[in-house]
């Protein structure tokens, strides 16, 4: 399973972050590298794309046999959606990226304020004496 990540990983022109990951009987386990929540969610998600993608193209490939044998009008209908499924899961693969790109750069933003606005606390003769200590050293 995880040959077919890697596949997706280099078609699409992704860096994988994930160590491991191994089906499970509810869902899928992965282990990233990093513990951040933000990049956890970010595989949590990914991977959870690539499988619907994946499964996704195993129906469309099973439909569109079943098209082909019986000519159903209804089954092609039915692929047709299942396409389109398809193509907007892998949208929302590139969204994701987008998204994770804005979030970081957010992060960084936010890390980077600097406080423009001092406030002292204190008396005006303690400010008084702050300014000319201030001054007298700036001079020397």
């Amino acid at each position: 399973m995880k040959n077919n990540y890697e596949d997706l990983d280099k078609a699409l022109n992704i860096e994988s972050n994930i160590i491991e990951v191994k089906p499970s009987t509810s869902n899928i386990d992965i282990i990233p590298k990093q513990v951040d929540d933000i990049q956890r969610d970010y595989e949590y998600t990914r991977v959870n794309l690539y499988s619907l993608i994946e499964k996704g193209q195993e129906a469309i490939n099973g439909i569109m046999e079943l098209a082909g044998e019986g000519g159903s009008p209804r089954a092609y209908e039915v692929a047709g959606q299942l396409i389109k499924s398809v193509a907007d899961t892998t949208d929302k693969l590139i969204d994701l990226q987008k998204k994770l790109k804005d979030v970081q750069e957010d992060n960084t933003k936010i890390s980077n304020n600097v406080t423009n606005n001092a406030v002292f606390v204190g008396s005006t003769s303690e400010l008084s004496k702050l300014l000319k200590q201030g001054f007298l050293n700036n001079k020397e």
